[in-house]
This record gives structure tokens, sequence and C-alpha cells, in this order.
């Protein structure tokens, strides 16, 4: 599961997968990254494009790569299947800005860095929120996608999601509720000490 402008680093070590990654290197550096649904023994297809942007190519031919999210897209003809799955795609856009949309992003804001805050008094550590948090509200919308949604189901609806304001809201509702958990999880703490 891969959101726009997410790492995701992987371990190439299936001859089917060698073969993709060597022909991609020989041509724009760029793949599809689709969710396997084991239930129905195929992927969806809705997924997020990825750039290679280090490759570590190890003497058995396996490698190590860094990718980088770039563009969501939806599978609308599956032209090969083998030895991997070759489509056409359409790129998905999100729908235009709605008037609450920035208001909503600092919201977001607001509440991840009171999630992070309220952990760090839990667990006596010291988690820093990155200096290059996307300020935008797309790209924001998919970091906290990313990390706070830990259910495949709730990613990949988030990931087809095409309306910033939406995804947002939702990412609020959930980033209150889990402050609202960590609150009071230090009262108790608190209370006890």
């Amino acid at each position: 599961m891969l959101f726009p402008g997410r790492p995701l680093p992987l371990h190439i070590f299936e001859d089917r997968y060698r073969l993709m990654i060597n022909t991609v290197l020989e041509t724009d550096k760029q793949f599809g990254v689709l969710l396997w649904n084991p239930t129905v023994s195929k992927s969806v297809n809705v997924g997020c494009s990825t750039e290679i942007k280090e490759v570590i190519k190890l003497k058995d031919g396996r490698m190590n790569i860094m990718t980088q999210g770039k563009e969501r897209f939806r599978v609308v003809e599956v032209v090969k299947e083998k030895p991997y799955l070759i489509g056409k795609v359409e790129w998905l856009d999100d729908d235009p800005f709605e008037v609450e949309t920035l208001t909503l992003s600092e919201k977001v804001d607001q509440s991840l860095r009171a999630v992070v805050n309220l952990a760090n008094k839990l667990t006596n550590k010291e988690t820093v929120i990155p200096e290059d948090l996307p300020t935008d509200p797309l790209h924001l919308s998919f970091w906290v996608a990313s990390l706070f949604f830990s259910s495949s189901h709730d990613r990949q609806e988030m990931l087809e999601l095409c309306n910033t304001a939406a995804r947002l809201k939702r990412e609020l509702e959930l980033l209150d509720t889990l402050k609202g958990e960590l609150a009071a999880r230090a009262a108790i703490e608190d209370a006890f000490k």
C-alpha cells in the first residue's frame, strides 16, 4: 500500500519482479503498486505509481530498492498478466479544494501535534514531527493516511477517495479519537503518580 509522496523500500527477490525492475530501470523508473486482496485472490484496481530513487543490486540478482509514491491511478484494462501485471490506467486527481479544506488541514495539523505530544508524555520518548511535514492539504492528507490508518481496508479507502476535504475530515475524526484516548490514559497515569 502506497500513497503519493511517501517512501516505499522494497526487497526484490522473485524472478518476475527482478525482470520487471530491470525493465523499468531502462525506461522512466516508474511502476504501479496495487494492494493484493487475498479474499478474492486478485489485486484491487486503484493504486499508486512509484518512482525508483535508489537501487542496490546484490550479487545473486536480488535488489534492494527505495521508491517514492507519485500519482494515484485506476486500472481500466489488464493488458498482460504474466510474468507480471501490465495494464492501462487512468490517473486520479482530487476534486478542487472546497472552502473548508484549508481550515480542516490546520485542524488536522493541530490534532496531529497534540497526539504526538500526548504519546511522548505517555512513553517518555521524544517523537518529533518531521520538519518536512506537508503543509499543502492534499499532501498532508496522504501523509496522515499513510501513517495513522492501520487496516489495509481503511488505507485503501483513503487512497481511493478523490476529495481532500473528505479525507481530512476522516483523519480529523481518527486523530481526535486517538487524542481523547491518549489524554484519558495520561490523566489516569497522573492520578496514580
